[in-house]
Order: structure tokens, then sequence, then C-alpha cells
């Protein structure tokens, strides 16, 4: 809503101020895109209802310096040096409007959250002094929009607050609506915060950790300032948990798979049609249901690489010098020509171009089994490639390690998802058809 209403106050100013000669629509949207690359390279609107006012106007100096070299910029590129005198004014405008917005939603939230909307619902796990102070944060700032529930320790404590100790905190959770767990690292093993962890995770609940030394800290958590002094530790999101990062990647697998689709598939499809009639009778694509994104199924495509009587062994890996296949298969498999289909369940948005690949119920089943963490596979959409494939391991399972390596894999991609990876997965894959790899059949 926030970057609405900056867009919004962008474009307005401009059009009421600007001399018919500007009232185009390259400028307009140069100033547009301008500010909302800038505003999330910065995190501009990153707020949280932690965020001190210092660090607002660290934000805000920042975006503004950064959007004035871009507003002047535009004179340079488009040669409209002669008007470059007049636009100071202008400017000035768009940033008084834009940080006017920015710090009216900053205290009318606050003043919203003081009056007991918007609330989070947390509870502290330990009650040491780390503990208690950030307690007596949630009950003094009411302006951060906290309900504190109560604390639950170990020891006995004849306490109103006193919820229970730690082993019963997970059916108090499940029984309760609790937005946020904070956990004192003192007085708690490893193992209990490791436990805790993946119970908030699988809860989508927020965990935060309550340092009692400098030194605790990991490549896995953050720092956040409560109140200018409490110091909590934030375990870091999944890259996938942002919405920036699902429309990131959902615009290219769509800017991608159109690709494909027109320059490759246009053509290439007729083609192999007929190659593929010749060779046997039946339809070019084969249509089989797989599992998706949650775990629900979906009609995943292929060119059609076995003889048509024999396609009922869906459950049934392919192995080499499989008798199924036909010669024109085999080409088609060695190359991985067979998956492009694949790319129109892309655009229909039941697969990405990269990701975990699809297996279909039977074996997932026999695979849950096997292997430990196997359905956090499914919180993303599987993929064309993915980093498992272009590792060596695709294809046949022959033993239980080739199927726990390519969960580890699909998990390592999961957890460290970047734009720049699945290109490089992507590229890798497009080598790997050229050099051959031996379990493409």
């Amino acid at each position: 809503m926030q970057i609405c209403i900056d867009i919004f106050a962008i474009n307005i100013v401009l059009y009421f101020n600007c001399a018919d000669h500007y009232l185009k629509l390259t400028f307009h949207l140069y100033l547009s895109f301008f500010w909302l690359i800038t505003s999330y390279s910065f995190g501009y609107y990153k707020v949280y209802r932690y965020t001190r006012v210092l660090s607002l106007f660290a934000m805000l100096t920042k975006q503004i310096l950064v959007f004035a070299l871009g507003y002047f910029a535009f004179f340079g590129i488009f040669n409209e040096i002669e008007v470059f005198k007049n636009q100071f004014f202008i400017l000035m405008l768009i940033l008084s409007f834009t940080s006017i917005n920015k710090f009216l939603w900053f205290f009318l939230l606050k003043k919203y959250r003081a009056l007991g909307n918007n609330l989070r619902y947390t509870v502290v796990v330990g009650y040491d002094q780390s503990a208690k102070n950030i307690i007596k944060l949630f009950k003094s700032k009411a302006n951060l929009g906290y309900k504190y529930l109560g604390f639950f320790s170990n020891k006995d404590y004849k306490n109103s607050e006193f919820l229970g100790n730690f082993s019963t905190v997970y059916d108090y959770v499940n029984q309760n609506e609790v937005d946020e767990i904070y956990v004192s690292l003192t007085g708690h093993s490893k193992e209990q915060i490791k436990n805790i962890n993946k119970f908030a995770t699988e809860k989508n609940i927020i965990l935060k950790l309550i340092p009692d030394t400098i030194e605790l800290y990991s490549k896995n958590q953050s720092i956040e300032y409560y109140d200018d002094a409490l110091m909590v530790l934030n375990v870091r999101k999944l890259p996938f948990d942002f919405v920036e990062s699902l429309y990131k990647k959902r615009v290219f697998d769509i800017v991608f798979s159109l690709f494909v689709c027109v320059f490759v598939l246009s053509w290439m499809l007729p083609i192999l049609w007929v190659i593929v009639k010749l060779e046997s009778k039946g339809p070019l694509i084969f249509k089989q249901n797989r599992e998706g994104l949650n775990g629900d199924n979906f009609i995943c495509y292929k060119i059609r690489s076995m003889r048509m009587n024999e396609e009922s062994y869906n459950n049934i890996h392919t192995t080499k010098n499989d008798l199924r296949i036909t010669k024109v298969g085999a080409f088609l498999r060695k190359t991985s020509i067979d998956e492009l289909p694949q790319f129109f369940n892309v655009l229909f948005g039941n697969m990405s171009v990269v990701g975990p690949r699809p297996h279909i119920e039977s074996l997932s089943i026999e695979y849950q089994k096997e292997v430990h963490d196997y359905l956090k596979r499914h919180i993303v959409k599987p993929g064309i490639t993915g980093l498992a494939q272009v590792s060596g391991y695709r294809g046949e399972v022959k033993k239980k390690s080739d199927i726990k390596n390519r969960v580890r894999l699909d998990i390592f991609y999961i957890e460290n998802w970047s734009f720049f990876l699945d290109i490089k997965i992507i590229i890798k894959t497009v080598l790997n058809v050229f050099k051959g790899e031996e379990k493409a059949y």
C-alpha cells in the first residue's frame, strides 16, 4: 500500500508540475521503475515494529540521495540538458511527499498498535535476566504491538504468567494463537533449540533467540535491537519466505518459458510428432500425474519415449537398456528433449524452470519412509532441472544413497536459492546436454 502511494505521488507531481514536453511516458516510467529498483535494493519498505526512528532516517537519506542522482541522470541520458535547471523544485516536491508518507505510516501504525490493534502474540521460553528484560519491554512499550502471553521455564514459579516447563511449549502453541516465540539461549541445550526451531518452521511461527554473549551469533542469525538496548537474534527466513523472491522467480519462469515455447517448441514439436509416429503408434505427448507444490498432484507433460503398451508401468523406474524405450525415445532421453513440453507446465504455474524434480505419488511415499525431511521438497514448485540433476543425481535410483543425496541437494537449493543460482543451474544443464551424461537414459 505504501509503495503504491509513493508511485502515485511521484506521477501526480510530474503531471501537474512538468511542462508539456515532459508529459511523456518515458519520464514517468523511468522514475517509477527507478524508485521501485532503488527501494527494493535498499530495503526501503522493510520497516518492522521494532525499527527505530534513527534507522528510519538512515533509510530515507539513502533513498533520497540515490533517487535524486537517478532523477537528474535522466536529462543526461535522454539529452534534455537545456531544461535541467528547472527540475530542482519538482524533485523537492516528490521527496517531500514520499518522506511525509514514510513517517506518517510509521507513526500511525505505532498509534494503531498502542490502541491494541495489529498485535503479535508472543511467548517467552526461559526466565533469566535477558528473558525478563524482553518481557519488561513487551509490557511497557504498547506501541510495538506485542501481546505478551506468558513464559515457560524448567523451574516452577508461583506467577500468573508462568505457563509451564519447556516440554509444555508445543502443546500450548498448538492450542493457542502464537505468532512469535522468544527463546533464551541460557539454560537450553542445542538439541532443544534445534527442536523448537523445527517446530516453529513447521507451524509458520517466527522464532527469535535471546542471547547472553556475542559469541553465539552464526550465519543463520541476524541481530535486531529492541528499544535501542535489548539485543535479539532473529533466525533468518528461507529465501522463498520472502514474497519478492517468489515474484522474481515467477517472472523469470514466464519470460524464459515463453522464449522456449515460441522460438524452439513452435517448430520442433511438429517435426518430433512425425518422427515419433513413424516408429510407434500413440500420441506425441505423454501425460503423467506427479506431485508438485505442497504435495498436490498435477499433470506433467513429456514427449513419449516408450511404446504405448508399456507406458502403464508408471511405478517402475527407467533402467539402463530398458526394453520399453524406443530408438527415437533413447535419443530424446539422452538429450533431455523429452522434457521440453514441461515448459507448458511452467506457464500453467505447475512447475518452475529450476527446482526439485517431481516424483509420482507411489515413489514419493516410498522415499518418505527412507529419507528424513523428504517432504521439505514440496515447499517449492518442482523444476524441469535442478541442482541435484546437474550434480550427477538424475535418473535411476539404484541405491538408498542416490535418493538421500538428491534430497540433500534439493533442500540445499531451497535454503540457499538466489536468481544467479538458477542461472548457473540452467547453464550447467545446457552444457551437460552437449557433454552427455551417464545417467541420461
